[in-house]
Protein backbone atom coordinates (compact mmCIF):
# COMPACT_ATOMS: atom_id res chain seq x y z
CA UNK A 1 0.00 0.00 0.00
CA UNK A 2 2.84 2.41 0.78
CA UNK A 3 4.25 1.86 -2.74
CA UNK A 4 1.00 3.13 -4.25
CA UNK A 5 1.52 6.45 -2.49
CA UNK A 6 4.78 6.92 -4.43
CA UNK A 7 3.25 6.00 -7.83
CA UNK A 8 2.31 9.61 -8.79
CA UNK A 9 5.81 10.77 -7.88
CA UNK A 10 7.39 7.98 -9.97
CA UNK A 11 5.15 8.82 -12.95
CA UNK A 12 6.04 12.51 -12.66
CA UNK A 13 9.77 11.70 -12.55
CA UNK A 14 9.49 9.44 -15.62
CA UNK A 15 7.65 12.15 -17.58
CA UNK A 16 10.16 14.81 -16.52
CA UNK A 17 13.06 12.66 -17.77
CA UNK A 18 11.25 11.98 -21.07
CA UNK A 19 10.59 15.69 -21.71
CA UNK A 20 14.10 16.71 -20.64
CA UNK A 21 15.55 14.30 -23.21
CA UNK A 22 13.35 15.88 -25.88
CA UNK A 23 14.72 19.34 -25.07
CA UNK A 24 18.17 18.22 -26.21
CA UNK A 25 16.88 17.80 -29.80
CA UNK A 26 17.02 20.71 -32.26
CA UNK A 27 13.38 21.41 -33.22
CA UNK A 28 14.43 23.05 -36.49
CA UNK A 29 15.99 19.82 -37.76
CA UNK A 30 13.46 17.46 -39.27
CA UNK A 31 14.67 14.07 -40.44
CA UNK A 32 14.04 13.25 -44.07
CA UNK A 33 13.29 9.80 -45.37
CA UNK A 34 15.08 10.76 -48.60
CA UNK A 35 18.47 11.76 -47.23
CA UNK A 36 21.03 9.27 -48.60
CA UNK A 37 18.29 7.65 -50.67
CA UNK A 38 17.65 7.75 -54.42
CA UNK A 39 15.20 10.30 -55.69
CA UNK A 40 11.72 8.94 -56.32
CA UNK A 41 10.90 8.24 -59.96
CA UNK A 42 9.02 11.21 -61.38
CA UNK A 43 8.25 13.01 -64.61
CA UNK A 44 6.61 16.39 -64.08
CA UNK A 45 5.15 18.46 -66.89
CA UNK A 46 6.48 21.98 -67.45
CA UNK A 47 4.73 24.92 -65.87
CA UNK A 48 2.48 26.86 -68.22
CA UNK A 49 4.51 28.91 -70.69
CA UNK A 50 7.68 26.78 -70.43
CA UNK A 51 8.89 24.07 -72.78
CA UNK A 52 10.75 21.77 -70.40
CA UNK A 53 9.37 19.89 -67.41
CA UNK A 54 11.45 17.99 -64.89
CA UNK A 55 12.12 14.31 -64.30
CA UNK A 56 14.39 12.35 -62.01
CA UNK A 57 16.54 11.55 -65.08
CA UNK A 58 17.40 15.26 -65.39
CA UNK A 59 19.04 15.10 -61.96
CA UNK A 60 21.65 12.46 -62.76
CA UNK A 61 25.22 13.21 -63.78
CA UNK A 62 25.85 16.42 -61.85
CA UNK A 63 25.38 17.77 -58.36
CA UNK A 64 22.29 19.95 -58.23
CA UNK A 65 19.78 21.72 -56.04
CA UNK A 66 16.06 20.98 -56.24
CA UNK A 67 13.97 23.84 -54.88
CA UNK A 68 10.26 23.64 -54.11
CA UNK A 69 8.52 27.01 -54.46
CA UNK A 70 5.12 28.55 -55.15
CA UNK A 71 3.94 31.96 -56.32
CA UNK A 72 1.58 31.99 -53.32
CA UNK A 73 4.48 31.54 -50.86
CA UNK A 74 5.76 34.73 -49.09
CA UNK A 75 8.95 33.02 -47.79
CA UNK A 76 9.72 31.94 -51.39
CA UNK A 77 9.77 35.60 -52.42
CA UNK A 78 12.18 36.37 -49.57
CA UNK A 79 14.44 33.48 -50.64
CA UNK A 80 14.29 34.25 -54.36
CA UNK A 81 17.13 36.84 -54.55
CA UNK A 82 19.47 34.30 -52.92
CA UNK A 83 18.49 31.67 -55.51
CA UNK A 84 19.17 34.21 -58.25
CA UNK A 85 22.60 34.87 -56.72
CA UNK A 86 23.40 31.14 -56.52
CA UNK A 87 22.25 30.66 -60.11
CA UNK A 88 24.39 33.58 -61.38
CA UNK A 89 27.43 32.20 -59.51
CA UNK A 90 27.37 29.08 -61.70
CA UNK A 91 28.45 26.90 -58.77
CA UNK A 92 25.50 24.53 -59.04
CA UNK A 93 22.42 24.22 -61.26
CA UNK A 94 19.07 24.77 -59.56
CA UNK A 95 15.98 22.87 -60.64
CA UNK A 96 12.57 24.13 -59.57
CA UNK A 97 9.36 22.41 -58.65
CA UNK A 98 6.33 24.69 -58.63
CA UNK A 99 4.13 23.31 -55.86
CA UNK A 100 0.33 23.53 -55.82
CA UNK A 101 0.17 26.66 -57.96
CA UNK A 102 -2.66 27.78 -60.18
CA UNK A 103 -1.94 27.29 -63.91
CA UNK A 104 0.19 30.17 -65.17
CA UNK A 105 0.84 31.65 -61.71
CA UNK A 106 4.37 30.22 -61.41
CA UNK A 107 5.35 31.46 -64.87
CA UNK A 108 4.04 34.97 -64.16
CA UNK A 109 5.87 34.99 -60.80
CA UNK A 110 9.17 33.97 -62.45
CA UNK A 111 8.70 36.54 -65.21
CA UNK A 112 8.28 39.23 -62.57
CA UNK A 113 11.12 38.14 -60.24
CA UNK A 114 13.58 36.30 -62.50
CA UNK A 115 14.18 32.63 -63.21
CA UNK A 116 17.08 30.90 -61.40
CA UNK A 117 16.02 27.43 -62.60
CA UNK A 118 17.47 25.25 -65.36
CA UNK A 119 14.17 23.35 -65.63
CA UNK A 120 10.88 23.62 -63.77
CA UNK A 121 8.37 20.89 -63.06
CA UNK A 122 4.74 21.48 -62.14
CA UNK A 123 3.63 19.56 -59.03
CA UNK A 124 0.14 21.04 -59.03
CA UNK A 125 -1.41 18.01 -57.33
CA UNK A 126 1.29 17.86 -54.64
CA UNK A 127 1.79 14.10 -55.08
CA UNK A 128 5.55 14.35 -55.62
CA UNK A 129 5.85 16.64 -52.60
CA UNK A 130 4.50 13.79 -50.49
CA UNK A 131 7.18 11.46 -51.86
CA UNK A 132 9.83 14.09 -51.09
CA UNK A 133 8.45 14.39 -47.54
CA UNK A 134 7.89 18.10 -48.05
CA UNK A 135 6.82 20.05 -44.97
CA UNK A 136 6.22 23.34 -46.80
CA UNK A 137 7.75 25.79 -49.21
CA UNK A 138 10.44 26.79 -49.71
CA UNK A 139 12.39 23.61 -49.28
CA UNK A 140 15.62 22.67 -51.06
CA UNK A 141 17.34 19.34 -51.61
CA UNK A 142 21.00 18.78 -52.52
CA UNK A 143 21.21 15.91 -55.02
CA UNK A 144 24.47 14.14 -55.90
CA UNK A 145 25.59 12.88 -59.33
CA UNK A 146 23.93 9.50 -58.79
CA UNK A 147 20.55 11.09 -58.08
CA UNK A 148 20.64 10.59 -54.31
CA UNK A 149 19.41 13.24 -51.91
CA UNK A 150 22.33 14.22 -49.72
CA UNK A 151 20.84 17.10 -47.74
CA UNK A 152 17.48 18.74 -47.08
CA UNK A 153 17.18 22.44 -46.25
CA UNK A 154 13.85 23.51 -44.81
CA UNK A 155 12.86 27.14 -45.20
CA UNK A 156 14.54 30.18 -46.70
CA UNK A 157 18.15 29.82 -47.86
CA UNK A 158 20.07 32.72 -46.36
CA UNK A 159 23.54 33.93 -47.31
CA UNK A 160 24.80 32.20 -44.16
CA UNK A 161 23.07 28.91 -45.09
CA UNK A 162 24.64 29.07 -48.54
CA UNK A 163 28.16 29.96 -47.41
CA UNK A 164 28.36 27.74 -44.32
CA UNK A 165 26.34 24.66 -45.26
CA UNK A 166 25.07 24.32 -48.82
CA UNK A 167 28.01 25.65 -50.85
CA UNK A 168 30.65 23.59 -48.96
CA UNK A 169 28.50 20.47 -49.34
CA UNK A 170 27.98 21.09 -53.05
CA UNK A 171 31.71 21.68 -53.62
CA UNK A 172 32.58 18.55 -51.64
CA UNK A 173 30.14 16.43 -53.67
CA UNK A 174 31.46 17.93 -56.92
CA UNK A 175 35.03 16.97 -55.99
CA UNK A 176 34.13 13.32 -55.40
Amino acid sequence: MRLLAFLPLALFAAMAIYFAMGLREDPSVLPSQLVDEALPDFDLPPIEGYQLGLSDDDLHGEVSLVNYFGSWCPPCLIEHPMLMQISRSGVVPIYGIDWKDEPGAGARWLERHGNPYVRIGDDQSGRLAIEFGLTGAPETFVVDREGRVRYRHIGIITEEDWEETLRPLVLDLQSQ
